[in-house]
């Protein structure tokens, strides 16, 4: 099932295979970045890496499906954790506690709680944290192909968001994890900063460098390490290449020939799998030019994945959107966002939008750094593309360096109020719109249980039966047919005893 049969539902199959192409774009180009991130970590072979990675994850994700990347999200999750507490427990000893990591953190302004101020412009505050890291977030979870056949593969909406709580207490375990390896590598190297010494020729390889500095006397640890690192992109790519599959089969494939079985499509699934599988793989080629992973990551989350949300939440919160309303607002969207990143790549913003935190290399006393025995990167990774100051536009200081966690607020916001205005204005009044495909009161307070009005049910004394107990929500239709199997079952072995 795919997530995108609401949008036909909803409005019209034209919006659907426009969030179908909008997903696929979006999927793909994500998923090359996290085929190429890794690689820069080995200091092995670059592109010899990328393609290992690739044929690796479309391997086991073309012959296991979607049980194969369940299963082996949930041990590599327990290897990245592994893998960030080896740093951090080496790090803490390192430095002779966590106390000196912090307060070293602090007063190197690395820990700035405080930062409120309104201005979009800046990189990181905390508006921009909160607005824009919940918008991009909500797109993550809520209109991705990954997230939602997962949620799918669930019996009972219970049970779905029991997953979701699950994997929140994850997430935020993997991100403290993140900030307190990035916290001690700031401590050890206050001093000497590898990438202003040209120890690393790109800071998404400071990782590796503090890993192979701290841990290169235990052997096996950075191998963990490395594993950890790869265990991320493996679980990212392998749900990005099923998800793409599926859509495609669902969207592109069944709906125009419908004479196919349903062995045949399983087959073209597969073979999908290795299509996008490759195509990923390309994709790595162009994210090496998208500068820093994270930022290139979350910008393009917020790019594509913002107007698609808008377009998710005009159909469920306002009842008088129409297809064409819905139309004019994803294409306003998508070009608005499309336009600010681009932008921002062609013209990175200042220093005094960026504020870069100051680094030393003061403790330094290696005569040539970029040749020390500890680790050197075999491969530089390309920056933005660099214009000269005096070439930058007007637009350049204002709109191309709006922060990069806002894009998708941007996004969503003016697909919203464009689809608003179109359907206003092309008769959105006058459609009448089935309300199970709107939010309502009863699905928000379905998730606070205690504040459901309590209803009295009249009993029938003669039907009654105990109470068993049974979970919250609706079954999954998925699994009516294993249901109905073993009721049969049942009833054959009922009657054979009578």
């Amino acid at each position: 099932m795919c997530f995108l049969q609401y949008l036909e539902l909803r409005f019209n199959r034209y919006l659907r295979l426009c969030g179908t192409m909008l997903f696929i774009f979006l999927t793909t180009l994500y998923t090359g970045i996290v085929i190429y991130a890794p690689a820069l970590l080995t200091g092995m072979d670059l592109w010899g890496a990328v393609v290992a990675t690739g044929v690796v994850c479309t391997f086991y994700c073309t012959l296991g499906g979607l049980k194969a990347v369940v299963w082996t999200d949930v041990f590599q999750v327990g290897i990245m954790i592994a893998g960030f507490s080896a740093v951090i427990i080496r790090a803490i000893v390192v430095q002779g506690g966590i106390g000196r990591i912090l307060n070293d953190s602090y007063h190197g302004g690395r820990l700035n709680f405080w930062n409120f101020s309104p201005d979009p412009l800046q990189r990181h505050t905390f508006w921009t944290i909160v607005v824009g890291g919940t918008f991009t977030w909500l797109g993550i979870y809520g209109v991705s192909q990954s997230q939602v056949q997962r949620y799918i593969a669930c019996k009972t909406r219970f049970q779905a968001k029991l997953s979701l709580y699950i994997n929140l207490l994850g997430l935020w375990a993997i991100l403290c994890c993140a900030v307190l390896c990035g916290l001690a590598m700031y401590s050890i190297y206050k001093e000497c900063d590898p990438w202003t010494a040209t120890c690393v020729s790109a800071p998404d390889q400071l990782m590796p460098y503090l890993v192979l500095d701290i841990l290169k006397k235990y052997p096996g640890m950075p191998g963990l390490f490395v594993a950890s690192a790869y265990s991320g992109t493996l679980s990212t790519v392998s749900s990005s290449i099923n998800a793409l599959a599926a859509v495609t089969v669902e969207d592109l494939i069944k709906p125009y020939f419908k004479s196919l079985t349903e062995k045949q499509l399983s087959w073209i699934s597969k073979g999908m799998s290795l299509f996008y599988g490759g195509v990923c793989i390309a994709m790595a080629a162009l994210a090496s030019l998208l500068g820093g992973l994270l930022q290139a990551a979350l910008s393009i989350f917020g790019m594509v994945g913002g107007p698609l949300l808008g377009l998710f939440s005009l159909g469920i919160l306002c009842p008088f959107a129409n297809p064409w309303g819905a139309f004019v607002g994803l294409i306003c969207g998508f070009t608005s966002s499309l336009w600010v990143g681009i932008g921002a790549q062609i013209y990175p913003p200042l220093p005094n939008t960026t504020m870069p935190l100051h680094l030393s290399t003061e403790g330094c006393n290696i005569t040539n750094a970029g040749t020390e025995s500890f680790w050197n990167a075999s491969t530089e990774m390309p920056g933005s593309l660099q214009i000269q100051e005096s070439e930058r536009p007007v637009l350049a200081d204002y709109w191309y360096s709006l922060s990069y966690l806002y894009f998708s607020t941007l996004g969503t916001l003016v697909t919203i109020i464009i689809g608003i205005v179109a359907s206003l204005l092309t008769g959105g009044l006058r459609q009448k719109v089935d309300r199970k495909f709107m939010l309502t009161k009863e699905d928000f307070l379905s998730n606070f249980s205690c504040l459901k009005p309590k209803q009295e049910e009249k009993i029938n004394v003669l039907s009654w039966k105990p109470f068993t107990g049974t979970d919250e929500g609706t079954d999954n239709p998925a699994f009516n047919h294993i249901e109905m199997n073993v009721t049969d079952s049942n009833e054959k072995i009922n009657g054979v005893h009578t």
